[in-house]
């Protein structure tokens, strides 16, 4: 096979269900994200932060953001108003640098192709997640969406990932899930399914995903369908 390539391959018919965290491994939402802190920052007088500093923090959700952008601890009063007014300004421009991984639309092909279903499980609330995999034309591909308010509690408890495989009608040894963060891992783990890092996406200088206990690390979104091909679920 040629570098780069996609197997298209039988995958192991065990295999039943894909699912895919949000943000940092599906889409590379990082640069929307990046401006609606900014934005929030330049409301109060503050410059922008580069976006190196804020990229490793995105998959971590809104309150990490204002925790990088303003310090101070989530008990302070104005924490919780900048963190309603950075989803506020990001719900305005949800998908204008957003965009897939660059390989994650093949691969989405060829889990289809294989016959595999594949949803999405995102601790991002389901008022933006809606409307962002509309905006990136997967609302009417993806199987499953479990959102953050979907059920509780949130990753890196097991629920929501348990709560998508009973609703895909699967056993969670079935299932395979893929996220770029240490607690998509411990869900994954803990609800019984396979797991694999998504190292393409927003892991900091501090992360460490070889301590992390998932069943591999892929360097980009073949890696997933390379998995899959493995026999390996």
């Amino acid at each position: 096979m040629k570098p780069g390539a996609v197997n298209t391959g039988a995958a192991s018919p065990q295999c039943r269900l894909v699912l895919l965290d949000l943000d940092g491994t599906l889409a590379d939402s990082g640069p929307d994200l990046a401006h609606a802190l900014n934005a929030v920052r330049a409301e109060e007088g503050l410059p922008a932060l580069p976006y190196a500093r804020i990229r490793p923090q995105v998959s971590h959700g809104a309150r990490a953001l204002i925790r990088l952008g303003f310090g101070g601890r989530e008990t302070e009063p104005d924490f919780e108003r900048r963190r309603q007014r950075l989803l506020n300004v990001y719900r305005e421009k949800l998908c204008v640098h957003t965009k897939l991984f660059p390989g994650m639309a093949e691969v989405l092909d060829g889990i289809e192709r294989l016959g595999i279903r594949w949803g999405v499980v995102t601790n991002k609330p389901a008022w933006l997640t809606g409307p962002l995999l509309a905006a990136l034309r997967l609302d009417k591909r993806v199987a499953f969406v479990v959102s953050g308010d979907t059920v509780a509690p949130r990753k890196p408890h097991p629920n929501p990932l348990l709560h998508a495989a009973d609703t895909a009608g699967v056993e969670p040894a079935q299932c395979v899930y893929v996220g770029d963060a240490e607690r998509d891992v411990q869900a994954g783990r803990a609800a019984g399914m396979h797991t694999l890092v998504a190292a393409f996406g927003y892991l900091g200088a501090d992360d460490n995903p070889r301590a992390w206990g998932a069943d591999a690390i892929i360097d980009q979104p073949a890696g997933i369908l390379a998995w899959l091909n493995g026999g390996k679920c």
